[in-house]
């Protein structure tokens, strides 16, 4: 199983990106996927997570209203648009995928490597 992240980049307070996580070796429509992020000094903490086939989206509450989380069956891949950002969401994030249908957590099976996400003026 192989989970590329792309999408990060340098934005400006206020502005958006679009966060893109392909999967290879594993079928993401009935997977749980989560994405995750590490700003500089801190923990890994979850951001958004989409748990198995039907058991909906969650976002954590400093994502919720700023960024959606979305599935694209048909390319296998899962991404995360995000919106008014603001310095403190600089930090490097991770796509996780788990065949369970349970809430994304830190220890899920699969994880992509990073892309950084920088929010600054």
């Amino acid at each position: 199983v192989q989970l590329q992240a792309s999408g990060g980049g340098l934005v400006h307070p206020g502005g958006s990106l679009r966060l893109s996580c392909a999967a290879s070796g594993i079928t993401l429509d009935s997977s749980t996927i989560g994405w995750f992020r590490q700003a500089p000094g801190k923990e890994r903490e979850w951001v958004s997570c989409i748990v198995g086939r039907y058991s909906g989206s969650y976002y954590k509450d400093l994502a919720k209203g700023r960024f959606t989380i979305s599935r694209d069956n048909a390319k296998n891949t899962v991404d995360l648009q995000m919106s008014s950002l603001k310095p403190e969401d600089t930090a490097v994030y991770y796509c996780a995928v788990d065949s369970l249908p349970i809430m994304c957590y830190d220890g899920m099976t699969y994880w992509g490597e990073g892309t950084l996400v920088t929010v600054s003026s």
